[in-house]
């Protein structure tokens, strides 16, 4: 029985798709795209600003991490807020690149009307 590909392996040439090899690549439009998306995750399941920025000082207050044990915290940790607000984690996902697929220009377009922060614009 032969595995089908990983959903990060499937998820690349959508990136190259829509955005280039070059900017799918680019560290700080993925840093900056991925704290765009866990901030709305998480003010869509009830937190607020306030918080955020609490959080945003605490972590920045200390020593970065390795990245390869802070995906493996993001993955655990998705999994268990996914749990508590009765959430499929894979479903959702899956869901979401499907819809992404069909959706390329209007997301350029969204992309473009970004502020730039930092050096990934």
């Amino acid at each position: 029985m032969q595995d089908s590909p990983s959903f990060q392996s499937r998820v690349q040439p959508w990136m190259t798709a829509c955005f280039g090899a070059k900017l799918a690549a680019d560290h700080a439009e993925r840093n900056h795209r991925f704290m765009e998306e866990s901030l709305e995750l998480v003010q869509a399941c009830g937190a607020t600003a306030g918080e955020a920025h609490q959080l945003v000082d605490y972590v920045f207050g200390r020593a970065a991490g390795d990245k390869k044990q802070e995906v493996g915290g993001v993955m655990v940790t998705l999994a268990a807020l996914c749990l508590a607000h009765e959430l499929d984690m894979h479903g959702a996902g899956e869901e979401e690149l499907a819809l992404i697929w069909e959706k390329i220009d209007a997301i350029r377009t969204k992309r473009a009307a970004k502020p730039a922060f930092g050096s990934g614009k």
